[in-house]
């Protein structure tokens, strides 16, 4: 019937029947059009080609093959390599939790929000602060600032202490100082968290919230997203102009050709990086608080003088990874959909990185050097991480991760490399065929002239936003998952419900249980914590009232989900055996036997 129907310039047409089952489980790509299976020409001319009689009966389907075609037909996939997903991407500003302005303690006179304006109401608030001595021998003021606030010299540290303060006074002229009226939005800390306890000044979490912008306990203002490779952009797709590129110092394209337009194929530098939108509107805010900052608190001149995003290309960045004390230096050349950061496979090595769904901070240069200080930083194991203590300023790739080193960088491969991937080799046995950055360490061509085997429509082309982010509850993303499974004939589909159960729902019941029991209550007045309800029933500080700080719906919330499952798929006993035990103890945990209703006959 193929061949009946079979023509040079359309390829086949079949009736819709049971061959389009034959044709989803050989693996010949096909459309559905008018009650008509189409296959295009070019499929349709390899099928018939392929197949051109009946299959005889051998150890594989290649051997039926080769054994009929006259042409050698090899496997489209000898060896696959089986993956998981990672993380869903990201692109957010850091925030803690919850998220201050300024670092300065208001102890809980801020109440639940931690709002400044709250706390001034109070007039003097008792809070926790260094205790700081003017250098100065003709001054010697006592005071908690790093700056003497009579005569402008430093201060010597002391131990700290818990004083009065009039945080009203404090705010009022904080606020003048600066020329901000609105500060009802302005959030501090309950308490520093550093051994000296060296407050921020009050004027620059007032010029925070102003511009819309967070702290991170070191100071700095931070926005995170997942890292993504890159070692080639075109301009238009990032957003800058050939001008641009020029002044940066980009003069050729990755084929050796002068920068005339925007649609060029271009080597990135290593040290360069394309930001996300959102993130570069969170570095516009960024900017404006640091020139509000320079002009109206350090009577300096302005720095950044953005007005759009596009007016951070060119300007200098921090990377910095969580786990790491080091942050890299980088330059901004453009902007992408993708909620993520690309730069050169280098950078992200050299933030100590190997990008598998990692994400990494991203700081203005200015803001990590005028607002980041050691003194507000934990004197705790640990305290030091995700800080930046010291800044590389240029990357040596014979310094960073090996792992960088494996990039291949030829612009195509031989044919003798893929008639090697019949055989089941490692990667070092085929190095001979291949080029990688190794073989240029500690020459020019380490830096430049990497080239890519594979062309990209755009770097945009894939989704923006996965599935997993877009559905909003746990029981749509559970059902969407399934429903691949069953779509996929590769897939067991009780295998996929059974990993569902057995690695996300139960032990997140088990672990919310358990957290339930061993929980805190909490002040809903000043946010106090108590490890044992007080004999008041009330918060022993402000009086307020006393509520749990784990929910009952938190350890319900995938109970349902769960005995859905159960029951609609056939699962192992044992799993449902577990489900079962883990329904007794949480029914038992929030249904009381004495308040349920029996009928008589139970004493009878």
């Amino acid at each position: 019937e193929c061949k009946d129907t079979y023509s040079l310039d359309e390829g086949i047409k079949l009736n819709l029947t049971f061959a389009k089952g034959t044709l989803e489980i050989i693996g010949v790509p096909h459309i559905v059009r008018d009650e008509k299976i189409i296959i295009d020409a070019d499929k349709s001319y390899a099928l018939l080609a392929t197949i051109v009689d009946r299959l005889p009966k051998k150890d594989s389907t290649i051997e039926a093959l080769n054994e009929i075609s006259n042409i050698e037909i090899k496997n489209k996939a000898p060896a696959y390599i089986g993956t998981r997903v990672g993380r869903p991407e990201k692109s957010k500003e850091r925030l803690m939790k919850p998220a201050p302005h300024g670092l300065f303690p208001i102890g809980n006179y801020g109440g639940a929000q931690r709002l400044v304006a709250n706390a001034a109401k109070k007039g003097k608030i008792d809070v926790e602060l260094s205790r700081r001595k003017c250098s100065n021998p003709d001054c010697r003021l006592m005071t908690f600032n790093s700056i003497c606030p009579k005569c402008g010299s430093p201060t010597e540290m002391g131990k700290p202490e818990h004083k009065k303060i009039n945080i009203s006074s404090m705010l009022k002229k904080a606020s003048d100082n600066v020329g901000v009226r609105k500060v009802d939005k302005f959030k501090a800390v309950v308490g520093m968290i550093s051994e000296s306890k060296l407050p921020e000044p009050l004027e620059k979490g007032i010029l925070r919230c102003k511009n819309e912008v967070f702290t991170f306990k070191d100071g700095t203002i931070r926005h995170d997203s997942t890292d993504l490779p890159l070692t080639h952009f075109i301009p238009k797709e990032i957003g800058v102009s050939v001008e641009k590129l020029l002044e940066m110092g980009y003069e050729h394209d990755c084929y050796g050709q002068p920068i005339e337009c925007e649609e060029q194929i271009i080597e990135l530098k290593v040290q360069d990086v394309v930001i996300s939108n959102n993130c570069a509107e969170y570095l516009v805010n960024t900017a404006h608080f640091i020139d509000d900052e320079l002009t109206k608190l350090y009577d300096m001149e302005s720095f950044y003088n953005v007005k759009t995003k596009t007016d951070l290309i060119g300007h200098l960045i921090a990377g910095l990874a969580p786990h790491t004390s080091a942050g890299v230096l980088g330059r901004i050349v453009g902007f992408t959909k993708a909620l993520g950061c690309y730069a050169h496979p280098y950078f992200h090595s050299a933030k100590r990185r190997n990008c598998d769904s990692d994400e990494d901070a991203v700081m203005l240069l200015l803001d990590a050097l005028i607002n980041f200080s050691k003194t507000y930083l934990p004197n705790t194991r640990g305290g030091s991480m995700d800080a930046p203590l010291v800044l590389s300023s240029r990357i040596d790739p014979e310094e960073i991760d090996d792992e960088s080193h494996n990039l291949d960088i030829y612009e195509r491969f031989p044919v003798e490399f893929y008639d090697k991937t019949k055989d089941p080799l490692k990667p070092a046995d085929v190095l001979e065929y291949i080029d990688n950055v190794e073989m240029h360490l500690g020459t020019p061509e380490q830096y430049e002239g990497l080239m890519f085997s594979h062309h990209t429509s755009s770097i945009h082309a894939g989704p923006t936003l996965c599935l997993y982010k877009r559905l909003p509850s746990m029981k749509e993303k559970v059902e969407a998952q399934i429903s691949l499974a069953e779509k996929i004939r590769a897939v067991d589909q009780r295998d996929v419900v059974e990993r569902v159960l057995s690695s996300h729902f139960l032990p997140d019941i088990m672990g919310n249980s358990r957290a339930f029991s061993k929980q805190k209550v909490r002040c809903t007045k000043c946010n106090s914590k108590y490890r044992r309800i007080p004999l008041s029933g009330k918060c022993t500080k402000c009086g307020g009232n006393l509520i749990l700080s784990v929910s009952k719906g938190s350890v319900q919330k995938y109970l349902g989900i769960s005995q859905d499952l159960v029951n609609r798929y056939p699962v192992s006993p044992y799993l449902k055996q577990r489900l079962e035990i883990q329904e007794f103890g949480i029914n038992s945990l929030f249904e009381s036997d004495k308040s349920k209703q029996s009928s008589l006959d139970v004493f009878f």
